[in-house]
């Protein structure tokens, strides 16, 4: 039996009344997504209602699902292909207005068809907070898939090719303004250049060039040094060749003038 399908909200035939699973597709560059799912305020999924209809039956079943608090999977879609799954998810709250229900993520470890309501102020809590972070895992797995395929699995720095060793390194960090996780603010690199760059030991000019820091070339360091760092100081960083998914000039200025300060 497949856990999930076409539609957002999937019941499979062999459930008379409840869906199974719900999922948010993933973000294709220059696409809109057909319904935009957003973490609230109050640190909750809200999920859009199929459709316009509040009485749709999808929209009926997962509001029967509510009732009975009744857990459900949620895939989150990272590129096309590429889901992440998050269970149990309960849906805690039903907004006809906006045509959207509120959804908590729960520890599975505590999950059970007989666990406290949602309006258990323990239960409320910990689901508030378990959401918030699984979200904040799910996007920035997004993030790295995203920008590891814009560089077709390549580190941009030494070419690398091996997902288990790259990393999407954000230009702009996520405490920045500017820090959204998306691909012209990323950089795909192996783990070595990853931590080279953000300790501001290597940096990319806005024309994408690659620096290496004056005390570090400076030093003697055996071979790893030579032809894992310094070998490649002033050499052309590696971009995708879409020009949508290249660095932004803007946030490699800034992150340039930090690497310059740091030096």
């Amino acid at each position: 039996m497949p856990l999930l399908g076409p539609q957002g909200i999937f019941k499979p035939a062999v459930l008379a009344e409840m869906p199974l699973s719900i999922t948010t597709v993933p973000i294709v560059a220059g696409q809109d997504r057909p319904y935009d799912d957003i973490l609230g305020p109050d640190g909750l999924l809200r999920y859009r209602y199929r459709g316009r209809d509040a009485n749709h039956p999808d929209n009926a079943g997962l509001r029967l699902a509510m009732v009975r608090r009744a857990p459900l999977v949620y895939f989150h879609g990272v590129v096309p292909g590429v889901y992440l799954a998050s269970w149990p998810v309960f849906i805690v709250g039903d907004d006809p207005t906006r045509l959207t229900f509120t959804v908590s993520i729960d520890d599975r470890q505590l999950a059970r068809l007989d666990a406290p309501p949602a309006s258990d102020p323990d239960a409320d809590a910990r689901r508030r907070y378990v959401t918030r972070q699984v979200q904040q895992r799910l996007h920035q797995e997004a993030f790295r898939h995203r920008v590891i395929a814009a560089y077709h699995e390549h580190c941009a720095v030494c070419r690398l090719r091996r997902q288990q060793f790259l990393d999407a390194a954000h230009i702009l960090p996520d405490s920045h303004p500017l820090g959204a996780p998306i691909v012209p603010n990323g950089l795909a690199l192996c783990k070595l250049h990853h931590a080279a760059f953000d300790a501001h030991l290597l940096g990319v000019t806005p024309d994408c060039t690659i620096e290496l820091r004056s005390d570090l070339l400076a030093e003697h360091d055996g071979p790893m040094l030579v032809h894992g760092l310094q070998g490649f100081h002033r050499k052309p960083l590696l971009v995708p060749r879409s020009a949508h998914l290249r660095p932004r000039r803007e946030f490699l200025e800034e992150r340039y003038a930090l690497f310059r300060k740091a030096g």
